[in-house]
């Protein structure tokens, strides 16, 4: 066999995600950097809320491109190897928390990485997004 079905993540998917995050950012008090990417860690929906942090913004998309790329929370991502996943990445990856892989019916999507907030208010905000789409909550 030579090809596969699979689903995909849609933009009106990375948007449904990206609204209940900005939301929940929104409840916490918390203005977050929000990157949601397609499985193969492509950029389908970003926002950057008033008073988020600068380069939290690629911390984001860091940490969504990572939880795409390895199936799983940032945050699981072994703490040795973590000056090495940036260097061979380009500092792509990281295991900063805040990523979390968009898994439905067993299959990874795509992901949502968020910063700006403390590791738990970002994670908070990334389940949020999880939640909207009715996607698994891999606890990290």
């Amino acid at each position: 066999m030579t090809t596969r079905p699979t689903i995909k993540l849609t933009h009106a998917g990375a948007l449904k995600a990206l609204t209940a995050a900005v939301a929940h950012a929104e409840a916490l008090g918390v203005p977050q950097n929000i990157t949601i990417v397609d499985d193969g860690g492509n950029m389908l929906a970003f926002v950057r809320m008033d008073g988020a942090k600068l380069l939290s913004g690629e911390t984001s998309k860091s940490k969504a491109i990572s939880a795409a790329s390895h199936r799983q929370p940032t945050s699981r991502l072994d703490p040795d190897l973590e000056l090495k996943l940036a260097i061979a990445s380009g500092g792509r990856l990281t295991n900063l928390e805040g990523g979390l892989p968009i898994i439905i019916d067993g299959v990874c999507v795509g992901a949502v990485g968020v910063g700006s907030g403390t590791g738990a208010q970002d994670i908070e905000v990334a389940r949020a997004a999880l939640a909207a789409l009715g996607a698994e909550d891999q606890r990290p």
